[in-house]
């Protein structure tokens, strides 16, 4: 009896939309985008009760070619990899105690790091919310700790002037009964999704938009045939734009199909664009193997490649999303902290040739990057070099160039007029004592395409 109530109610609500009037269709505004196109470098968080396990579970460790789905190195879905007990899994929120969790101290290690933005999973695919959520009371509050980690992030980052997002995981919801599961379980029928979609999944948005006006939000699809149509593409674009301004939208809101309507486009787990891309876009990357803490993934990328990925990127019009795991009590793995520290440095004295810049469209050159800016009525062109090289040269007559110099120190870099080009020779002794990537600043009288 109880299922066929369920059943009803379900194709009630599927006709009733169907009957519904279309969202409201919002154009877009570029200006809102302005900011994260010269951000270039923003840290995601992926922190919930999967940090508890640690990667780990019942004498399992992901990946594990024992177990049929469980070759996966990615923590956050130790749920259904290693296969909890869905019981056991949601009995954490009675363990979640992050007594060590400071979000200034946070915030602190994103502005150190030269990020400007922050994104951080506030709902996961477990379906836990990290706030205080009055649409499901499956969230942080139930737990231990008992407060809003959200609200207290939101705060620290208003006081360091970092733009703030949310990840929310609008499709898969393994909690709700009618939520999205992974593909190698039953397909949840689409009347059934439309009870999360509407009971949950918008709500919850909806009361992150309105509790907290994040700057951007994170929707997470990929690719795999998905519950989101275009019809609830389009719904869920119309609500976050009924209730803010300036909220960015990505474009993984829908893998296959993101529309026009969305703000930037969403690359693929730790992939990068070979191109330049005329819309802002960005790749979320890890520095180990795992997104969420994996106490057994000893994966992790040097600086100096993180680095590479995220001038790579601005080079190409695109922004670096680079992603930390935090324990479950609340602290920062010492070799995140580490890495971020490291690209900070290196960001400090490097800072101008990364934000605020846009691709060179009329030079292309595999063996170094480049970036380019005008500002105060001066025009400059960067050339960021990610090995030892004696010397670059550029298609650009020498008459072109005011002055050329070495970024960090102010060196001056020689430039000698070859068959119509310009070659710069870089002082080899730089190279000798300093093994990070080095950057050629060249001030123009004529811009660059």
């Amino acid at each position: 009896m109880k299922k066929s109530i369920i059943l009803f109610f379900a194709l009630f609500l599927f006709f009733v939309n169907m009957l519904a009037q279309p969202p409201k269709v919002y154009p877009l505004d570029e200006s809102k985008t302005a900011w994260f196109r010269d951000a270039k470098f923003g840290i995601f968080i992926h922190w919930g009760l999967y940090s508890i396990l640690e990667g780990s579970y019942n004498g399992y460790t992901l990946p594990d070619e024992r177990l049929p789905n469980g070759k996966s190195w990615y923590a956050e879905w130790i749920q259904q990899r290693l296969e909890v007990p869905d019981e056991v899994y949601q009995a954490l929120v009675h363990q979640f105690n992050p007594v060590f969790f400071d979000a200034d101290k946070w915030i602190r290690e994103v502005k150190n790091a030269g990020a400007k933005y922050f994104v951080i999973t506030a709902k996961h695919h477990d379906g836990f919310a990290l706030w205080d959520s009055k649409v499901d009371d499956f969230n942080i509050m139930q737990s231990p700790y008992g407060k809003d980690v959200i609200a207290e992030l939101v705060e620290a980052c208003k006081r360091h002037g970092i733009k703030y997002g949310f990840y929310y995981s609008h499709w898969h919801d393994w909690r709700h009964p009618y939520g999205a599961i992974p593909h190698w379980k039953p397909t949840r029928h689409d009347d059934e999704f439309e009870i999360y979609w509407q009971e949950k999944s918008l709500p919850q948005i909806k009361e992150l938009l309105q509790l907290f006006d994040p700057d951007l939000l994170w929707f997470d699809t990929w690719n795999e045939e998905s519950h989101i149509t275009e019809k609830r593409r389009d719904e869920l674009i119309a609500l976050v734009r009924e209730n803010s301004g300036k909220c960015l939208i990505n474009g993984r809101i829908s893998y296959y199909n993101p529309g026009e309507n969305i703000d930037y486009l969403e690359m693929f787990d730790n992939r990068y664009s070979d191109k330049i891309l005329e819309k802002p876009w960005q790749t979320p990357a890890t520095m180990q193997h795992s997104w969420g803490w994996h106490a057994k993934d000893f994966n992790w990328k040097p600086s100096t490649e993180m680095i590479q990925y995220l001038v790579g990127n601005a080079s190409k019009g695109g922004n670096y999303l680079l992603n930390i795991g935090p324990k479950a009590d609340g602290t920062l793995p010492k070799q995140s902290i580490r890495r971020l520290r490291e690209i900070g440095a290196w960001l400090y004295t490097h800072s101008e040739a990364v934000y605020g810049t846009k691709p060179v469209k009329s030079i292309s050159n595999e063996d170094f990057y480049l970036t380019q800016k005008s500002e105060n009525g001066k025009n400059f062109l960067y050339v960021l070099m990610p090995r030892k090289m004696t010397e670059v040269m550029l298609p650009i007559e020498k008459n072109n160039i005011i002055a050329s110099e070495m970024l960090e120190s102010s060196m001056p870099v020689e430039c000698v007029e070859k068959g119509g080009k310009t070659n710069l020779l870089i002082p080899e002794k730089i190279f000798n004592r300093d093994c990070s990537m080095q950057v050629l600043k060249i001030e123009l009288k004529n811009g660059l395409p």
